[in-house]
């Protein structure tokens, strides 16, 4: 079965809550990653995989309004919320969506799973590196792959970013990368900052047709450059940082112990 894994929780550290902050009319950051996965024709089932805290209760309960399944897990651990969620399921090829994307792609990500699906490919994204905007990013990996990586993962960075393991063992795994024909990656619509929901909102204001497509955006942007600048002087490097001093803390502990 193909199926959409979309994690999600409340406590973001850049912004807190985010995933049901309205963008329009009642309908929050979660609302609309479910809304355009909908229209993939390629996928089977959405599951959106949350943590146990009590928290994040709020947003099993919007999975519920939605008619969605809510499958929750480790609260840090997300590869093991993300293997645990798929076994339970049976899931394989799996979709990974992080919930701070808004407005995934539909025909992108039918688009990569038509590829890996006609490949022999353990993992399949596009953003190794990215000419897709920030906000189109799509991951697709078999169950055996993210079982390899949940049973060899060590670092927290490893077992917080899901995927890591396997594209930083490239030699483990058959990667393939999907290359835009133009190079958008200077373009952001993923909602890490405040800043980017507002610009959200403004493309949601813009685009009456459903789903949301990446080239409808695109002209929007090059049409209104004054919305680019609502995000752009934004720095998204400080969780890259704080993840890489978490695996210095981690090496430093376990070789203190060895000693």
């Amino acid at each position: 079965m193909n199926a959409a894994i979309i994690q999600a929780r409340m406590g973001s550290s850049r912004l807190p809550g985010k995933v049901l902050m309205e963008i329009k009319d009642d309908e929050s950051v979660l609302h609309y990653v479910i809304k355009q996965l909908r229209y993939c024709k390629t996928i089977d089932k959405i599951i959106v995989a949350t943590s146990n805290l009590s928290d994040d209760d709020v947003i099993r309960d919007v999975c519920n309004d939605l008619s969605v399944e809510c499958f929750r897990g480790d609260e840090k651990n997300v590869l093991d919320r993300y293997y645990k969620c798929s076994k339970k399921f049976s899931i394989s090829p799996i979709i990974r969506i992080p919930a701070d994307k808004p407005l995934i792609d539909p025909r992108i990500v039918d688009y990569m799973l038509n590829i890996f699906n006609s490949g022999s490919y353990d993992y399949v994204t596009n953003f190794l590196p990215s000419t897709f905007p920030s906000g189109t990013e799509v991951e697709i990996f078999s169950f055996d792959t993210i079982k390899k990586a949940w049973q060899n993962a060590v670092l927290p960075s490893d077992k917080e970013h899901v995927t890591k393991y396997i594209y930083t063992h490239k030699e483990n795994f058959r990667i393939f990368n999907v290359k835009n024909e133009n190079d958008l990656s200077k373009f952001r619509w993923a909602v890490d900052r405040i800043e980017d929901l507002r610009l959200v909102r403004e493309i949601v204001k813009r685009i009456k047709k459903r789903p949301i497509v990446t080239g409808d955006i695109i002209k929007i942007l090059e049409n209104e450059p004054d919305l680019i600048k609502i995000n752009e002087s934004m720095n998204y490097e400080e969780g890259s940082l704080k993840s890489l001093e978490e695996d210095k803390n981690f090496l430093k502990q376990n070789e203190k112990k060895s000693k």
